[in-house]
């Protein structure tokens, strides 16, 4: 098993020094995971906590000394694999963990930047990655470093060493199944969902006990698929999802009907709730399979323990312009008339911003948070979208050579008004921080049949910019009255994920390479750096021996290079890259000084 990867261990004393750290490093446990969103000496978690809110109480860089911050040092990953950086970094003792393009995976001292080991998994040929060979970051547990890979697979690694210590493959890469984004790790059970929507997988979200890798359960995201627990070793059914098979499907497309759970979850411990979204429904041909077709375009709250749905909300049913439902779900709680409502946010694909009640699933408010939406007139009492009939791509077969329905131009795209960098929520002004995107396509309908390992769209489409001088807007909102308070118009796409602090900052990147910061009440920037890279990873901030830290990965690539139609003409200049830089304040400034 470790002889077909890759690992390289740097210096015999680079190897003491980490060692020396190492015996007197304590494991990732439960409780760190649990207590990440309230920690500032490490990010054991993705998103910055398990409810996904990325928000740090650090505040040593603030709005008056943001100024003066400094790279302190770049790390490069190497090779000639340079391209669609989508990781956020790990920090534990002094180590920085995070994934490279082509599933690989860097330890790295947070200190020097030097380089501690590095794994890359040898990928077969024939992988079917959608939107770039990107990974999105890894997950800690104990002394284990846990990653998915484009072929499909999750390895746990040694953290001192790099070593394979558990793999198990979840499914098979050659019908088009994939992994690209960070596990979670919940009660010992790190869970993992799938890609491959594109392809016409069935979506399943599966968990497995992260010491060993052993499967204890799986949760199909289509309608009609039987899930499972795992006990000694022993298959057992566990309910079928949704209703009977097909219910919301036609005849047999409920057994190729996509819904893949492709970004990851959240995971929100007063309700005890994972939180998963859904991808698009296969094929992207709506008229194909009439019906609300469960549980795609979803957003799913999860039992940890057994797997079982315990509720769900569909943003888009009937889905046919691939607006899917996969964008993260953040808990967060209001005051309303001193009533605390546990609250979950959502900005949808679609256009539409959510906002339900994390407890049960029942919408509370939604509303556009993108300028331009003309799939939809707007959102029923009950969340449920109001179609503009007119701007469904049409039917092939009313066609009178049945080769090609017609064209119609719907906003937003369907890389959304919000796709999957992550929005930040801050618990000092209480406004998300989203970074989104004004964008339309021409996009029309195509016969189609399933293949196993071959594409699954039934659609042709051209992306287009809506405006000649912004597509990507960071706005910050307000989930209480859906205002936005203020906004940042950026030439290209946004792509990368937001990081708010108590410093009373926002944080993000943008394809042209600039590492931002901004004021989180005025919208303000007060900060910039250029990167020599795109940005589309996630900052983080952490601090260590007094001194508060900034990092982020920079390197151009993702879905907008590749399927961006017009809109990658606009960033075809743009430098692929692949490299980590981490900045800090010069030394007079320290966290005794907040």
């Amino acid at each position: 098993m470790f002889n077909k990867d890759k690992v390289k261990v740097l210096s015999l004393s680079m190897l003491v020094t980490l060692a020396c750290a190492g015996t007197a490093n304590a494991k990732v446990t439960d409780k760190d995971i649990l207590n990440d969103h309230l920690s500032t000496d490490e990010v054991v978690t993705n998103g910055m906590g398990l409810q996904g809110q990325r928000f740090s109480p650090l505040s040593t860089i603030n709005t008056q000394t943001i100024e003066d911050i400094r790279p302190v040092w770049s790390f490069s990953l190497g090779g000639e694999k340079q391209r669609g950086q989508e990781s956020q970094p790990m920090i534990k003792d002094g180590v920085m963990y995070i994934t490279g393009s082509y599933s690989r995976v860097y330890a790295i001292d947070a200190k020097t930047g030097d380089e501690l080991w590095q794994y890359e998994a040898r990928l077969p040929d024939g992988i079917m990655p959608c939107c770039d060979v990107i990974n999105r970051g890894v997950a800690l547990y104990g002394d284990l470093v846990i990653f998915g890979t484009l072929d499909a697979k999750l390895v746990a690694l040694n953290k001192d060493t790099g070593k394979v210590v558990w793999k198990k493959k979840v499914e098979d890469y050659k019908a088009g199944y994939s992994i690209s984004a960070a596990p979670i790790v919940v009660k010992g059970k790190v869970i993992t969902g799938i890609a491959g929507g594109e392809f016409g997988v069935v979506g399943k979200v599966r968990a497995y006990d992260a010491e060993n890798g052993k499967l204890v359960w799986e949760r199909p995201t289509v309608e009609g698929h039987m899930g499972y627990i795992y006990v000694d070793g022993k298959k057992i059914e566990n309910g079928i999802s949704g209703g009977a098979p097909g219910q919301t499907w036609p005849a047999d497309l409920w057994k190729s009907g996509g819904a893949a759970p492709w970004l990851g979850g959240t995971y929100d411990p007063e309700t005890d709730s994972l939180f998963f979204g859904t991808g698009n429904p296969a094929p992207w041909n709506s008229h194909l399979r009439p019906g609300d077709n469960y549980f795609s375009s979803s957003r799913l709250a999860i039992d940890p323990d057994t797997g079982k749905i315990k509720w769900h909300f569909q943003t888009t049913p009937h889905d046919g312009w691939d607006y899917d439902g996969v964008n993260e779900v953040i808990s967060f709680n209001y005051d309303d008339q001193g009533k605390t409502v546990r609250a979950a946010a959502t900005a949808d694909r679609n256009g539409y911003f959510y906002v339900l009640n994390r407890e049960n699933g029942d919408f509370i408010r939604g509303f556009p948070f993108v300028d331009k939406i003309t799939w939809a007139e707007g959102l029923d009492e009950n969340g449920r979208p109001i179609y503009a009939p007119a701007n469904r791509p049409g039917n092939p077969a009313d066609m009178a050579d049945g080769k090609k329905g017609k064209t119609v131009v719907t906003a937003p795209s369907f890389l959304g008004g919000k796709n999957w960098m992550p929005m930040a929520y801050s618990q000092d002004t209480g406004l998300f921080y989203v970074p989104s995107n004004e964008w339309e396509m021409s996009i029309w309908n195509e016969p189609t049949a399933y293949k196993k390992g071959a594409a699954y769209l039934g659609a042709g489409f051209t992306i287009k910019s809506i405006n000649d001088d912004y597509i990507g807007v960071l706005k910050a909102i307000d989930p209480k009255t859906g205002e936005t308070v203020w906004s940042y118009k950026n030439y290209a796409p946004l792509w990368g994920g937001v990081l708010a602090t108590a410093g009373n900052l926002v944080f993000t990147g943008n394809p042209e390479g600039y590492l931002m910061a901004f004021d989180a009440k005025t919208g303000e920037m007060l900060y910039k750096f250029n990167t020599g890279s795109g940005i589309v990873g996630s900052p983080v901030t952490w601090e260590m021996d007094g001194e508060q830290y900034i990092s982020v990965l920079s390197g151009w690539g993702g879905a907008v290079p590749l399927w961006g139609g017009d809109v990658a003409k606009r960033v075809k200049h743009l430098n692929q890259g692949g490299s980590v830089w981490t900045f800090k304040l010069p030394k007079k400034y320290d966290l005794a000084s907040n």
